[in-house]
């Protein structure tokens, strides 16, 4: 079975069938010699084809068996028309072997230009299915183009329609200020404003801060007190013995506490 089989089956293995050495006794013609042509793989084992040759091999044998001998002029007309008829049945034999294989190369090139056409058929599906492909992405891009360009000339429409008599709207500073996208929050440059411009028009310029004899000023007219730092040790929190060390139950009472904050 499928299975089973490896690399090296019995049939790679089979050799071609023994053929003895043979003499021949003078005078004989064997009839197998005739088809000394016929190989193993190569006419053999003999199929339809093989059997036809080997009939006509007979045939022309027994043919020539019967061919009279050139001993009178009669037989000798009668054996020139006997070859006359034989050549010219080989020859129309010639002919249908001819005709035979001009329909079997008929056949193939059929096939052959049916494949061909097959593959160019498949080819040209192909390409015109990605033309027709490409053609609807350049479809959908031209769509969504002109649905944008509809949304934005619908927007505009309704900005002009708010205010379609032209009157002039007193500016409403609250509904500016609850706007994000409004000009208080959001100015645009095509209007004239560029914030890099005033960058730094928020930065805190101070003689006391900028220079040194600011600084010293500065530091003149504040109070010795404030120059002077007083640090109070800070109270324990848990009971100390009068070692110095914590007692065991003021340590857990410090661990509560912190515990419950």
């Amino acid at each position: 079975t499928l299975g089973t089989q490896t690399d090296y089956r019995d049939g790679e293995g089979q050799t071609d069938p023994y053929s003895p050495v043979y003499i021949v006794r003078s005078g004989s013609v064997p009839e197998i010699l005739t088809l000394a042509t016929l190989t193993w793989g190569r006419g053999l084992p003999a199929g339809q084809a093989e059997m036809e040759i080997i009939d006509r091999i007979r045939e022309k044998h027994a043919w020539e068996a019967a061919l009279p001998p050139m001993d009178s002029p009669s037989n000798v007309a009668k054996r020139l028309k006997m070859m006359e008829a034989m050549e010219r049945k080989e020859w129309a034999y010639r002919e249908e072997e001819i005709d035979k294989l001009q329909k079997v190369q008929m056949e193939v090139f059929k096939k052959l230009l049916q494949r061909r056409e097959e593959n160019q058929d498949e080819l040209d599906a192909m390409r015109l299915y990605n033309h027709w492909q490409n053609h609807q992405k350049a479809k959908e891009e031209k769509i969504r183009k002109i649905q944008c360009d509809c949304a934005l000339m619908l927007r505009k429409l309704i900005a002009k329609r708010k205010n379609w008599m032209g009157k002039l709207e007193r500016r409403d500073i609250i509904k500016e200020y609850n706007e994000f996208s409004s000009q208080t929050y959001a100015p645009l440059s095509r209007i004239g404003f560029f914030p890099d411009n005033n960058s730094d028009y928020y930065v805190v310029k101070n003689f006391y801060l900028n220079t040194v004899a600011g600084l010293c000023e500065l530091e003149k007219s504040v109070q010795h007190s404030v120059s002077q730092l007083k640090i109070k040790t800070p109270k324990p929190k848990c009971t100390i013995t009068k070692t110095g060390y914590i007692r065991r139950s003021g340590r857990l009472e410090a661990v509560l506490a912190e515990v419950h904050q």
